[in-house]
């Protein structure tokens, strides 16, 4: 048993790997209790999306250095979510409408710049699914550094986040900043998306979103409570995914995503209506 836990830990990629996916698994759940709790899961997937021309046009400017690549990615999120922002301001359009056109726009355009050079698709095949195990020292730093801006700011913001994502009129009325904090919310989702990159990759980042901090909302009520459950079911299937990818020979990627998946769908079977009664 020993020997299965400690040989991976053998190789430095897998050190690396580990804690990356720890990292990243705390910052997504974090912020993703605020997504979950105000039922815009669509807003994680979307931006996650919008992020495509960004890496694509930085791929083209900076020659295929991947340390460019993430600024040119946060880049675009933040466009991505200020134009969010600003066709939802006047009311005309619901957010959720304003999430779909920037949504659509900006993947479209992502899928144009790639197909304007084959090699594109190759070698950002690596964000869209993810490369753990060819996580560097300074990409660590980096998700560190992202990460640790994140968590400053949901503490600094934390009780106008919470007033915010169970009654957005009640925040009106207590003259907070709704549309502020909105946009900030935006912003710090797109930041950790960003900082999700090189772990699980844009086709699954969502999934890092949601499925944790669903999970801890199964099991608690305690928004505090929640975050932390959220954070230690997401850093424990980036521990137990990438286990399975290194035995199995699994996309490390997905292996994470579906081991946060298995445990949703364990907890939520434990947790249906008349479980309970059920076994006994």
């Amino acid at each position: 048993m020993f020997d299965w836990l400690l040989e991976p830990l053998a190789f430095d990629f897998m050190q690396r790997g580990l804690l990356a996916a720890s990292l990243v698994g705390v910052i997504c759940a974090v912020v993703g209790c605020y997504i979950v709790l105000r039922g815009m899961a669509f807003l994680g997937d979307a931006l996650a999306h919008t992020i495509l021309p960004g890496m694509a046009l930085g791929y083209l400017v900076s020659g295929g250095q991947r340390g460019a690549l993430f600024w040119w990615a946060l880049a675009a999120a933040v466009v991505s979510s200020l134009g969010i922002g600003a066709l939802s301001r006047d009311g005309r359009l619901k957010q959720d409408t304003a999430i779909g056109i920037v949504f659509a726009g900006m993947f479209a355009l992502g899928v144009a710049l790639i197909s304007t050079a084959r090699s594109y698709a190759v070698d950002l095949s690596h964000f869209l699914f993810g490369n753990i195990l060819g996580i560097t020292n300074q990409d660590i730093g980096l998700t560190f550094t992202v990460g640790a801006v994140v968590l400053l700011l949901v503490w600094a913001f934390y009780k106008e986040f919470l007033v915010l994502a169970f009654d957005a009129q009640l925040a009106t009325t207590l003259r907070l900043p709704a549309r502020f904090l909105e946009i900030l919310l935006s912003l710090l989702t797109a930041v950790a998306i960003v900082a999700s990159l090189q772990t699980v990759g844009v086709a699954l980042v969502a999934a890092m979103l949601v499925t944790p901090a669903a999970t801890a909302m199964l099991l608690t009520k305690s928004l505090p409570r929640m975050m932390l459950l959220a954070a230690l079911i997401a850093a424990g299937s980036g521990f137990l995914g990438l286990y399975i990818s290194f035995y199995f020979n699994v996309a490390s990627g997905a292996a994470i995503v579906l081991t946060c998946t298995l445990i949703f769908v364990l907890v939520w079977l434990l947790r249906r209506p008349g479980a309970h009664n059920a076994a006994a």
